[in-house]
């Protein structure tokens, strides 16, 4: 007699697989069937995996280079202090580029530290202010023009020319930027960038620009800040992890 129970978990590995672009691993699936309900652990998961065929598709880690120098001007203030107390006290960006169509196209991430949720994006054809100035600006209104935040990232001419600057000052945005060649010192978004092109981006890359936006902005939105489980917020979405948050401040306000 086939098991029901059995049945019921071996189609939610296999939809917490699917749902994933084939990219979770069992530490990953596991996190998503038991936050359904159905406890499942990690080495359940595995030998499930392996009886329905499920392979992950994500790259091993590789090591990065180290450097010591910091801009002539602005600071590494940051100083790899990655665990932050609450949301919108340091965001970092980065720009990566995705293949679309014939010819390359480069996104722009700013990042909430807190829940590593991602808060602001844009895509372009060129890698310049304008891409940068546009993901950090999504971010600045999508968050409520909120106060005393230091962005952090690389130092691209991207984010080291004046027009860039001036909107920082603008916004009133403090800035601190990584040494010069040490992907360590931002390294979440490194992370997060290799969890977009493992987990999600075709191998071969999308086949127009317009694809890649759309397929991107569900990543961003659905799967990456909604459904995958993250190791670094307890195993919570980063959703979840501020939602969390912003009920225990409101928790706390009233009970003051």
């Amino acid at each position: 007699m086939i098991n029901p129970d059995y049945v019921e978990l071996c189609s939610e590995v296999k939809a917490a697989h699917r749902i994933s672009n084939g990219s979770a691993g069992a530490r990953t699936i596991a996190d998503i069937v038991t936050g359904k309900g159905i406890p499942l652990s990690r080495y359940r998961a595995s030998k499930f995996m392996k009886k329905l065929g499920l392979v992950s598709c994500q790259l091993p880690k590789h090591a990065y280079k180290k450097a010591t120098q910091e801009h002539i001007e602005v600071a590494n203030k940051l100083d790899r202090q990655f665990a932050v107390t609450e949301p919108n006290q340091v965001w970092c960006g980065d720009v990566t580029y995705i293949w679309a169509g014939t010819r390359w196209a480069y996104l722009a991430v700013v990042i909430d530290l807190f829940a590593r949720k991602p808060v602001g994006w844009a895509m372009s054809l060129s890698p310049d202010t304008n891409l940068t100035s546009k993901a950090l600006s999504m971010a600045f209104e999508a968050r409520g023009k909120p106060e005393n935040i230091m962005f952090h990232s690389d130092q691209g001419s991207h984010y080291t020319s004046l027009k860039f600057r001036q909107l920082l000052w603008r916004y009133q945005i403090e800035q601190s930027m990584s040494r010069r060649g040490n992907c360590w010192d931002n390294s979440p978004m490194e992370r997060f960038f290799r969890s977009l092109k493992t987990e999600w981006v075709p191998s071969i890359g999308y086949e127009s620009f317009s694809q890649a936006q759309r397929s991107i902005t569900q990543y961003i939105t659905g799967y990456y800040s909604e459904i995958r489980p993250h190791q670094y917020n307890g195993g919570l979405t980063p959703n979840e992890s501020e939602r969390l948050f912003w009920n225990d401040s409101k928790t706390v306000a009233n009970f003051t």
